[in-house]
């Protein structure tokens, strides 16, 4: 290799690695060519096996596949122009965990030629999405998760990518409320309907979903949630409350409360409100309510001074 071939070997990898590092080990060929890179530049790193081609415009820098953010990266230039990451693609460009999608979800301009490609659904509804300006190009999120919501798999998994953002704080509950609320038709109409505004009114996991649909089978007042108490354990400290009622206080127990120190956490916890002297606290298992929902929602009830009466409209819409 003469000392000319190296100097331009050394500038073009200064250019792709710089272009990469932007878009997750991605860079679109457009941006290589302004940088001073040309096709005949990219096929002597691509035939060296220093990059490699990952569709018509994605060249791939030092790595054999895009993931993560490259992924959403060659999502939207593969898919064509115009493209923008939508639902749950764009909810974990903003940052989501606890969620990972079968495949991306795109959306592409009604008159823009598509092109589909693996791991890639594509979307095409008439009305131009909200689309935050900057970076990875996608859906704001309250619509992300309106979309992700509409498009899951099943109803528990919509009202997962309705929980999931809120509770991670990457969208405010009023402006998914409000977008929720302009919604003409859905194809989950029914169940969005009570999940979204539960979650906006505070309710932070499935589980405190799922007893908010309880308590209204069992005609039971509706509950407070995710309410603020400050507690004193010889320095002062502050919880969250799962579900409160006056002075009655039910903690929703899922699988999160038996890991590590969490039981401890949550045992101190309960018997600070107890030993204040101002509430009485349940503990309910998730599980609980799959095996005998009858058993803990009569305490529930007992603990209200009230009878536990099944609504029977309530149960014949949950059949």
């Amino acid at each position: 290799m003469t000392s000319r071939q190296a100097i331009e070997r050394a500038r073009r990898a200064r250019i792709a690695t710089e272009l990469a590092a932007i878009h997750g080990g991605v860079v679109h060929r457009r941006d290589l060519a302004r940088a001073g890179v040309d096709r005949f530049g990219i096929r002597t790193e691509v035939a060296a096996g220093r990059w490699a081609l990952a569709g018509r415009h994605t060249v791939v820098v030092g790595a054999p596949a895009p993931a993560g953010i490259g992924r959403g990266w060659q999502a939207v230039w593969e898919s064509g122009s115009g493209a923008v990451l939508d639902g749950a693609a764009a909810l974990l460009a903003a940052g989501l965990t606890g969620f990972e999608p079968a495949a991306l979800d795109v959306w592409v301009p009604p008159r823009s030629t598509a092109r589909p490609m693996p791991g890639v659904t594509l979307h095409r509804y008439r009305a131009a999405p909200w689309v935050r300006v900057g970076g990875l190009p996608r859906v704001v999120p309250e619509w992300a998760t309106i979309h992700a919501a509409q498009w899951a798999v099943s109803d528990r998994q919509a009202a997962l990518l309705v929980c999931l953002p809120v509770q991670q704080r990457l969208v405010p509950p009023d402006r998914l409320l409000a977008a929720w609320e302009s919604v003409g038709r859905s194809p989950r109409r029914e169940v969005l309907s009570a999940v979204i505004p539960d979650v906006c009114d505070g309710a932070q996991s499935l589980g405190e979903l799922d007893f908010g649909r309880w308590c209204r089978r069992y005609r039971l007042p509706r509950p407070r949630r995710q309410t603020l108490r400050v507690l004193d354990r010889g320095r002062a400290s502050i919880a969250f409350l799962d579900v409160e009622f006056d002075g009655l206080v039910v903690e929703i127990d899922g699988a999160q409360h038996l890991f590590g120190l969490t039981p401890v956490e949550d045992a101190l916890r309960a018997n600070d409100l107890v030993l204040a002297g101002k509430e009485r606290v349940l503990r309910l298992p998730v599980l609980g309510l799959r095996l005998a929902p009858d058993a803990f929602m009569a305490q529930v009830a007992r603990g209200l001074g009230l009878p536990a009466m099944p609504n029977v409209r309530e149960d014949a819409r949950s059949a």
